[in-house]
């Protein structure tokens, strides 16, 4: 059962990774998408190494620590904030989130296919109810990603990296706590961004940034890579898989209505449609199974 405090940090994480989306978009703006990746991850990741070596952690690894970093790493770091940056980089920020939060439907399924994972009855209405939503989200823009086939394949590919990074981030047998390994994860994968960044793009030019850009970039290392981050790996670690993915389905919606004020995207009828089934979703899983019983007609009818 989810307690009140993890349903306040999920609410936290929902607005933060919301609003991060439209902001992403407006860094790249006048920032190309490695470089803008690297900067705020190392940054981000500099000053979680100061608040959690402040906390008394032993921040040094030591043997095999390092592979399990490495190994956690590669999809809940790499894979996902680096194909994902290519997706917002090709996509409306708005759409670009519902796609990588279909992230949700590929933990259940991997997770049934590799790991012994059950699938519940309310996990299969949770899936349902998240899949029928993303796709009333995309319906606007099927013409436009249609035409996008790069962005969609960027976006998907970082929703199964996600996915998989979420359990075996939950399976590993971890003697560092989870935000070492979290702080260590964002440096050796900001460090791969870098030589990426070096390798394939232009220099960036910080003298010709807007104060709106410096803003986008602050939010990406105090939040999207500070505190979202330690309220994440948190709750993978103490929730359910499934749980802890469905949980976050109500981000992309965030982050849609949010690219209204920061960025000029304006959401349409099938975003406010497909906010009923993310909340029937949502609830499918945080729920009581007891307050579910009690009431089954009046919650399917206000679900519906």
């Amino acid at each position: 059962m989810i307690s009140r405090r993890q349903l306040w940090a999920l609410l936290a994480l929902t607005l933060m990774w919301g609003v991060n989306w439209p902001m992403m978009k407006l860094s790249l703006q006048q920032l190309s998408p490695l470089y803008f990746r690297a900067s705020t991850m190392l940054l981000g990741a500099a000053w979680l190494f100061v608040y959690v070596a402040a906390k008394g952690e032993r921040m040094r690894p030591a043997g095999r620590e390092w592979w399990a970093i490495v190994w956690l790493g590669l999809p809940n770091v790499l894979g996902w904030h680096t194909l994902s940056i290519f997706g917002v980089q090709e996509l409306a920020s708005g759409r670009a989130a519902i796609l990588g939060f279909t992230m949700p439907i590929f933990t259940v399924l991997i997770g049934a296919a590799f790991f012994g994972e059950r699938i519940t009855p309310r996990v299969r209405l949770a899936v349902a109810c998240a899949a029928i939503a993303v796709g009333l989200l995309l319906w606007h823009e099927l013409q436009r990603l249609t035409g996008r086939p790069v962005g969609i394949a960027w976006m998907l590919g970082a929703a199964v990296s996600w996915a998989l990074g979420t359990l075996m981030f939950r399976r590993a047998h971890l003697t560092l706590s989870p935000l070492v390994v979290t702080v260590w994860m964002l440096l050796l994968g900001s460090a791969v961004v870098w030589v990426l960044a070096l390798s394939l793009e232009p220099l960036p030019r910080p003298a010709t940034f807007t104060p709106m850009m410096w803003i986008s970039l602050a939010y990406g290392v105090l939040i999207n890579y500070g505190i979202a981050q330690l309220i994440w790996f948190g709750m993978a670690r103490d929730l359910p898989p499934a749980t802890s993915a469905m949980s976050v389905m109500a981000i992309p919606l965030v982050g849609t209505l949010s690219a209204t004020f920061i960025i000029g995207e304006v959401p349409h009828w099938q975003d406010w449609l497909a906010m009923g089934f993310v909340m029937l979703a949502i609830a499918s899983v945080l729920l009581p199974t007891g307050a579910l019983r009690r009431r089954p007609a009046a919650a399917q009818s206000t679900d519906a």
